[in-house]
């Protein structure tokens, strides 16, 4: 029971004493005290003036000594108009401490095997080209939310769908054919995601130049991007494959596996991962059939042209195409025929899809149609709608090539924390293996902290030299703070000091350690809350604000200098609970942290 719960159920007693009537829970509201008055927890006692027929400052009065004579929590109180503030005895810190140094999960819930399950799609790449500084985002955001909502009790399935077939797929493969001269990775020494986009961007630029031609023949700019020579080609070659061309097929298959393994180096390097891949080519053909099913029981309808349409303007929406008049099929029905999978083999109870805000409107339409079609879920899914992610220079666009590739990304930014480390001399007598991982973790820890810091529903920019900042809201800041507590940590080891046992302090605690106590038990909390909102910025300001206010005790405190053996043992147990809280935000958010920098 946390401390909150604990002063909700002093006050369940306090008002039938008071005022012998009962309450209701729900008419107690506590909140943090502000910075601004004394305090840790405040009561609101509005709510409890119809029942006491007093002034609510008169109830605050009352409250108050009622907790300090019975709450052996409740050191003081005072009263500021109708809010009771009130201030925790420090011997409650130091039994939350020791309760802190026993539980080996401190703040998380691990999951029971019934617990429901959640599953959360993201990454969700085009196999006609790598993964941008968009997927980095989309990564990122759905790999930390699955840890936070693993912290919360869920039984997390972590999914991915790749957008392996449509025109986009034709046209990397119609370049390569045709541009190409049996180029492979190997003999390229490309990555085979990277060859594969390379032939997409190709296939635009002598597209622009066909439709250049025939613009100056007189034609219209949209006739002219249809009738162009390449894309007649592309679209031949999508109709091969949807009928099972050999040769067509064989091609598709040989590229895709260039680009699948392309993936799992960036996946790796970036260090998320997946419980189950998911490929459009295989869930269109179930979408299909979902929709004829649903057709044949009067769910939808067809119009004279053979399309199948759903009318969803009784819900103010408008009508959706599942099925164009030559059969083929939409992404909406990919992903109702993608949702039957995943519905044959998990029960799920939540399902969250971590993609873009240009796709809000999409996943309205989804939800009403996976209810149609009798998925329990449908209804209740969570479309994780996140702003655009850019660089200062401005948007980025695939076709043109202009995206910034994750690859060359996470690399620049691991030589850039490199070559800042070392200027700072953070490096200095480390083994060159030591060096090249901590530049891995500082570097990669950059890039994720200053993505997932952000409320992730904002647009954002990304500027990398920013985020590679030892000092303010960055991961290397909260990195190198981890670093320096374990040293201290191990200094103490090497003098002999031991940090085992219980904290037996008998003296007033200083209201700088006060502070990290409250903030050591927020954890809880914030991970709970993180979960409620599907925020991983929640944890990484949380973060900051623990590594910002320890740096600021650690400044002011003797820690191994400390003469007062009980005082110097409270101060190391404190700083290595804290150190542990820190990795395991850090590890929420898919972050690692050293132990030496």
């Amino acid at each position: 029971m946390n401390l909150t719960q604990q002063v909700e159920n002093f006050i369940l007693q306090a008002i039938p004493q008071l005022y012998h009537q009962e309450i209701d829970l729900s008419l107690v509201q506590i909140q943090k005290t502000k910075k601004d008055f004394d305090g840790e927890l405040t009561v609101v006692t509005f709510p409890f003036v119809k029942l006491a027929r007093k002034s609510p400052e008169a109830i605050g009065v009352e409250l108050g000594e009622w907790l300090v004579a019975n709450a052996p929590i409740i050191k003081s109180f005072n009263v500021i108009k109708g809010f009771l503030n009130l201030s925790i005895n420090p011997r409650y810190w130091l039994q939350m401490l020791q309760m802190i140094t026993q539980d080996p999960y401190y703040g998380s819930k691990l999951p029971k095997p019934d617990a429901p399950v959640m599953m959360i799609e993201y990454s969700s790449p085009n196999t006609n080209k790598p993964l941008h500084l968009g997927h980095i985002r989309n990564n990122l955001l759905g790999y930390s939310i699955a840890e936070i909502q693993k912290a919360n009790g869920w039984n997390v399935v972590k999914t991915n769908i790749v957008n392996d077939r449509g025109i986009h797929i034709c046209k990397s493969m119609l370049a390569w054919q045709k541009f190409g001269n049996g180029e492979t990775p190997e003999s390229s020494g490309m990555k085979g995601d990277h060859l594969v986009g390379k032939y997409y961007v190709i296939f635009d630029k002598e597209h622009k130049k066909q439709v250049a031609d025939l613009l100056q023949q007189g034609m219209s700019e949209d006739e002219a991007k249809k009738k162009a020579p390449l894309m007649i080609e592309a679209q031949e070659m999508l109709r091969k494959w949807e009928n099972d061309d050999v040769t067509v097929r064989q091609l598709w298959e040989m590229m895709n596996k260039w680009v699948y393994a392309g993936f799992d180096q960036t996946y790796k390097q970036l260090g998320v991962d997946f419980d189950k891949i998911y490929y459009e080519s295989e869930t269109y053909l179930e979408g299909k059939n979902k929709v004829e099913e649903g057709l044949s029981k009067g769910v939808f309808y067809k119009k004279e042209d053979g399309s199948v349409w759903a009318d969803l303007t009784q819900y103010g929406l408008d009508e959706k195409l599942l099925l164009r008049a030559d059969g083929t099929s939409v992404y909406m029905t990919q992903d109702i025929g993608t949702a039957k999978l995943r519905y044959d083999d998990y029960p799920i109870q939540k399902m969250v899809y971590v993609v873009g805000n240009e796709q809000n409107y999409h996943f309205q339409v989804l939800a009403l149609l996976l209810d149609k079609v009798g998925f329990s879920w449908g209804k209740d899914l969570v479309h994780f709608s996140y702003g655009m992610v850019e660089l200062p220079e401005g948007k980025m666009k695939s076709r043109e090539g202009t995206v910034v590739d994750a690859d060359d990304l996470m690399q620049e930014m691991v030589q850039t924390a490199l070559d800042t480390a070392n200027e700072l001399g953070k490096l200095d007598g480390l083994s060159v293996d030591e060096v090249q991982s901590i530049a891995n973790m500082v570097g990669l820890g950059a890039l994720k902290y200053f993505i997932l810091k952000v409320d992730p529903r904002k647009n954002m920019t990304f500027n990398p030299k920013e985020s590679i900042d030892f000092n303010g809201n960055t991961g290397p800041f909260i990195q190198y703070t981890h670093a320096r507590i374990q040293s201290v940590l191990r200094k103490a080891i090497d003098q002999g000091i031991s940090i085992s046992g219980e904290v037996q302090l008998q003296q007033d605690l200083a209201e700088k350690e006060i502070s990290l106590l409250r903030l050591l038990a927020d954890f809880p909390a914030v991970i709970e809350q993180a979960g409620n909102d599907f925020s991983p910025a929640l944890i990484a300001n949380y973060a900051y604000d623990l590594v910002k206010e320890y740096n600021q005790f650690y400044h002011d405190f003797s820690i191994l200098k400390e003469t007062n053996v009980a005082v110097r043992h409270f101060r190391l147990v404190l700083s290595r609970e804290i150190a542990r809280v820190i990795k395991s935000s850090m590890s929420l958010l898919g972050i690692d942290v050293p132990d030496r920098m």
